[in-house]
């Protein structure tokens, strides 16, 4: 066990001015109680407030503050990326600005961790956000997990510790959707979810709207599953199937002189139906294309204007 080993602590800042010398005080002041070797990494989402001047700041105070600011906003995943790939601790912490992630449960993340796990996630037990947003949570979940066939949790977000070499497997996965969560269940480790406090958010409001979480759980269904297309191919084959047996029995009825007058009411309902499964089914099936597309392209995940600090 190493008694003082190089922490790194990531943390993406977007709109948050008021809370980044809070935030770098709790940090530090929970970090001494670990380690003498650390780095806090602030990565700036291309916040439209003051938060960058106040990143500056910090950075002059304290060189093992590291300011990192975005050439635009590519979103708090990108985010996280780009201050994981600069980190040069052996073990990194992953958490928001908000101070709803406590840094006094740093340290008991790091104690477990010492038990032989290359990853401690941060477990929420009581959640301190809107009824709408834990709302939301769990049906993303609940889809997620239906739609990857995998086990997810609501509980769980983006705060926790890491190995070096659990950062590194993450880093060398080169999908442009990025979801850290996702990413660290899939590249495997020994992992353990500690329950910890969670608090409410320090200052203002969190920049997640619902159409900021949708776009995210969309994202992420269509980046890292592909059963929504397995699914296209068994409605597909219901239709048919259907379709065949309403075929035959029609068929029967006509030959009967059950059917007396041929209308036009089920032709047009057939089309419209039929008309609105096919665009739907060429929809997500485009969508899957434009993912590759995006992909193939291989821009990068995020563009760092300036880095302070280095």
């Amino acid at each position: 066990m190493n008694n003082n080993p190089y922490i790194s602590v990531v943390s993406p800042v977007y709109q948050a001015a008021n809370i980044v010398a809070e935030l770098v005080r709790q940090i530090k002041e929970n970090l001494i109680k670990i380690t003498e070797y650390y780095e806090i990494l602030l990565v700036n989402d291309d916040s439209q407030d003051n938060s960058w001047v106040r990143i500056e700041d910090e950075c002059k105070k304290n060189l093992r503050v590291k300011g990192i600011n975005l050439s635009r906003n590519f979103g708090q995943q990108s985010a996280i990326t780009a201050g994981i790939t600069i980190a040069k601790g052996e073990w990194i912490v992953i958490m928001d600005c908000d101070l709803q992630d406590r840094p006094d449960e740093i340290l008991n993340l790091y104690n477990k961790a010492q038990e032989g796990y290359d990853a401690v996630i941060a477990k929420r037990v009581n959640r301190k956000d809107s009824f709408l947003k834990r709302l939301f949570s769990k049906v993303f979940y609940f889809l997620f997990s239906y739609l990857t066939d995998t086990k997810q949790d609501p509980s769980i977000a983006n705060f926790g510790i890491f190995n070096r070499k659990i950062i590194n497997a993450v880093l060398s996965m080169n999908d442009y959707a990025r979801y850290l969560s996702t990413m660290i269940q899939w590249v495997g480790f020994r992992k353990f979810y500690l329950p910890v406090k969670h608090d409410e958010r320090y200052e203002g409001k969190t920049s997640y709207n619902l159409k900021k979480l949708f776009k995210l759980a969309f994202n992420t269904i269509i980046g890292f599953s592909t059963k929504p297309l397995r699914l296209i191919v068994n409605i597909g084959f219901l239709i048919v199937i259907l379709s065949l047996i309403i075929g035959i029995i029609f068929l029967i009825q006509y030959f009967t002189g059950k059917i007396k007058v041929a209308g036009f009411t089920s032709i047009l309902l057939s089309i419209w139906f039929l008309s609105g499964v096919i665009i739907s089914l060429l929809g997500i099936l485009g969508l899957y294309i434009g993912k590759t597309f995006e992909n193939v392209k291989n821009r990068p995940i995020f563009i760092i204007k300036e880095i302070i600090n280095e």
